[in-house]
């Protein structure tokens, strides 16, 4: 984590959004195990941000979008509400979104249905795949943390290795 610092059209549009207070008590939640929320949300931010500007399509929404999408502050493994975590944080993410500043209707899609497949809204925006896509990727790929730390160096051999007179 950190290359997203050094990319100035990505800062350009959500440096400000990092820096805010309210967002950086984000970094003492922890989000999937081994990772704060506020990495997790740069981590999807960034890498939707990069997906959509190859693509020629919304990057500044989707940066937006995916950087917010789980601006909430409650522990989800504790705090359990009647319609389930996946349907209700992306509505308080969405209201907390809104305090820290104004939302086109690309973004509000995006944070509202970032957890489709949880859910059964899918995202009326393009933009709101590939932050959904995105989202899921991260979540193992962070939870995953301790397992690929642990087997990540396997090392291989092949025939070409062995002694010919094993062969």
């Amino acid at each position: 984590m950190g290359a997203y610092k050094k990319d100035r059209e990505f800062m350009e549009l959500v440096g400000h959004l990092i820096e805010h207070p309210r967002f950086q008590k984000l970094d003492n939640i922890t989000q999937h195990h081994y990772s704060t929320r506020m990495e997790h949300s740069i981590n999807v931010a960034y890498t939707s941000y990069k997906i959509a500007k190859k693509l020629g399509w919304d990057e500044k929404s989707t940066a937006r979008g995916g950087l917010l999408h789980d601006f909430f502050y409650y522990d989800w493994r504790e705090t359990k509400f009647n319609k389930g975590h996946a349907w209700v944080h992306p509505r308080i993410a969405v209201r907390n979104a809104r305090k820290l500043t104004n939302l086109n209707k690309r973004e509000e899609d995006i944070i509202l249905k970032h957890m489709w497949g949880a859910t059964i809204a899918p995202p009326r925006y393009k933009e709101g795949y590939i932050v959904t896509m995105v989202d899921k990727y991260w979540a193992i790929k962070e939870a995953m943390t301790p397992l690929r730390q642990r087997f990540g160096k396997k090392r291989r051999y092949s025939r070409k290795v062995l002694p010919s007179n094993h062969r």
